[in-house]
């Protein structure tokens, strides 16, 4: 089996989806593992990095593409690169499908199928297999130590001849991966922590952290089967923010991660609250790419608002590529292993199994999310 992998074309994406210790693995399952040349360059890898590794390096990428049997790549194939695939051909990486209707549907159209990563269930065994949650942590991560690059002033604690520094305030609203890595990555800094969720059972986490869990009464709240938090009313919503603006207002740093897959980010800092903040103060958006829980964030851009530096990168993960890429590269490799069949030497794409049940999006020329065929055959 042939499979593939090209730099990502996106616009500031420098992660990639193989890493040289994946390609081994792939070898050694037996796969052939063809790469465009110059694909290690975003993570600082050469191609002979690569060859050591068991890959063949490709200088015409149409070539290679017209010839795969698996492409794996980080974000979605351009359509360019989608044309050139071969009908029976597999896709594997994230495709954002509620955001990028036509790709899915041409995915179908062209009997290509596609693993998408944003599917992975939430379960134990297949936690290994989760990118998701492997690159959410580093976007917790990111996502403080970019605003203790921002903010005017310490982190930590500091006792000087001159006098004492305070520690820096830092608000954590969302205790996703996402937000526990921000609490830990903050706290190791120094940073007096408060954290607050809609789930009352990860007081305990945060708790364990060594930062304050904020209680407010928004009426009752739960998570799904798969560990997210419940989409709030408008209502609750409303005084969630109410209750919300003095933890904020007291804040030096504001870091929001609440995001619900397949739909906008709910809307969590109002402009009066970013307002209510100190000028200097930092917010960084981690849902700003799905329309931000930050009121006036703008995705993939720094914005100041009122002395409020407001961050919306969309793709913190990207500012630690090389392990970013490390993590996502064990994330796709041990899916692959999952579905191989070792006796063939291929994948093997059985829509019974748990895993593949969850994360194949299109099989056959049909797609087999109903939530996601229902918006393609609205718009077909």
């Amino acid at each position: 089996m042939n499979i593939a992998a090209a730099k990502e074309i996106a616009p500031g994406e420098r992660r990639v989806g193989l890493m040289p210790q994946g390609v081994e693995k792939l070898v050694r399952l037996g796969a052939h593992v063809h790469l465009a040349e110059g694909y290690g360059i975003p993570v600082d890898l050469d191609d002979e990095s690569y060859r050591d590794a068991g890959a063949e390096m490709h200088p015409n990428v149409p070539e290679m593409l017209s010839a795969t049997d698996c492409l794996v790549t980080v974000q979605k194939p351009p359509d360019d690169r989608l044309g050139l695939l071969r009908a029976g051909s597999i896709t594997v990486g994230f495709l954002d499908p509620f955001r990028n209707i036509g790709l899915v549907g041409a995915l179908a159209s062209k009997d290509i199928s596609s693993l998408c990563m944003e599917l992975i269930p939430r379960t134990s065994y297949a936690q290994k297999m989760d990118a998701l949650s492997s690159q959410a942590s580093l976007a917790g991560y990111a996502a403080v130590i970019k605003a203790a690059d921002r903010i005017d002033k310490l982190f930590p604690m500091m006792t000087t001849p001159a006098g004492t520094i305070s520690p820096a305030r830092v608000f954590v609203i969302g205790v996703g991966v996402a937000g526990l890595q921000a609490i830990a990555t903050a706290k190791r800094l120094g940073a007096r922590v408060e954290a607050y969720d809609t789930r009352p059972v990860v007081e305990e986490q945060v708790q364990s952290l060594g930062a304050k869990f904020v209680k407010i009464d928004v009426g009752e709240t739960g998570q799904t089967e798969q560990g997210y938090a419940k989409e709030l009313t408008a209502e609750q919503l409303e005084a969630q923010r109410q209750q919300m603006a003095r933890h904020v207002g007291n804040a030096d740093v504001v870091i929001t991660t609440a995001q619900i897959f397949g739909r906008p980010a709910p809307r969590i800092v109002s402009a009066e609250m970013v307002a209510g903040m100190r000028p200097g103060s930092v917010a960084v958006d981690l849902a700003a790419s799905t329309g931000g829980n930050i009121e006036g964030s703008v995705a993939d851009q720094e914005v100041m608002i009122g002395g409020v530096r407001v961050i919306g990168l969309a793709n913190l993960p990207s500012e630690v590529a090389k392990d970013a890429s490390q993590m996502y590269t064990n994330n796709v490799v041990n899916l692959i292993e999952h579905a191989w069949d070792e006796d063939q030497k291929t994948l093997r794409l059985d829509p019974e199994d748990d895993v593949l049940a969850s994360c194949l999006l299109t099989y056959h020329g049909e797609i087999r999310d109903e939530r996601i065929r229902a918006l393609v055959e609205a718009e077909s």
